[in-house]
């Protein structure tokens, strides 16, 4: 059995605060979190964790923490609050992957991260992105990105009632969901909320709604998204 999570950030205080995490206590955290993982995750598994399995601890005190866990082959896909795992200190504690790692497990392409991209590897054929780093609440994001078609999922603990979440359990969560193989960045460009910016994108979508639809010929579908190219060029945002 395969496995995947995030974002423990054993040792971290604050984490209790703004992820609202029911523990009063970190040390009464630590302990439930490693009794979720061994509670569900078996000896001769997998686990993969993508990144920030501890905050506020040394790499030796995190090494420990990890000895708890009973899997043999935990994996870490490093994320932004981690140690370096490669010392010679606790070297051995993980299986250290790169930051973004690719598998393939019976044909289903995975692209793994702590985190979370707008387009991967063989996104237009159905694979799935897994990561973290985002502390989403509950299952709202990842149910989002489901509606939308969006292979995506937050493997984080705080989107998965604290423990760890299966390969099949992600499988079935996507069974039957029609994927949406692209990045459409006009839709994603403006983060900000400002409304100048929020315009300059509406300009953007209007333009690109004409290349995006479906055309009769090869040559009508070059030649709409020549006219939009020199659009928005003309556009000028910024001058």
């Amino acid at each position: 059995m395969i496995w995947f999570t995030s974002d423990t950030h054993f040792g971290h205080a604050n984490v209790l605060h703004f992820t609202d995490r029911p523990f009063g206590d970190i040390a009464h955290m630590n302990r439930a979190l490693i009794n979720a993982i061994n509670e569900r995750v078996a000896p001769t598994d997998d686990l993969y964790i993508l990144g920030d399995f501890s905050y506020q601890m040394t790499a030796v005190e995190a090494a420990a923490l990890r000895s708890k866990i009973n899997c043999r082959k935990v994996h870490i896909v490093p994320g932004n609050h981690d140690k370096d795992w490669t010392h010679k200190d606790v070297a051995g504690t993980f299986i250290v992957d790169s930051p973004i790692v690719r598998i393939n497990i019976h044909g289903q392409k995975i692209v793994l991260s702590h985190y979370p991209l707008m387009e991967w590897q063989s996104m237009s054929r159905g694979s799935w992105h897994l990561h973290g780093h985002i502390h989403s609440a509950g299952s709202v994001y990842n149910e989002l990105n489901r509606k939308q078609g969006l292979m995506r999922y937050d493997v984080g603990v705080d989107a998965n009632d604290l423990a760890p979440v299966s390969l099949d359990e992600i499988r079935a969560w996507f069974e039957g969901v029609e994927f949406y193989g692209r990045a459409r960045w006009w839709e994603w460009v403006n983060g900000t909320g400002d409304p100048a910016v929020a315009e300059d994108c509406g300009a953007v979508r209007e333009l690109m709604v004409e290349v995006d639809r479906d055309h009769a010929t090869a040559q009508e579908s070059a030649e709409a998204s020549r006219r939009c190219a020199s659009a928005l060029r003309d556009l000028g945002l910024g001058r």
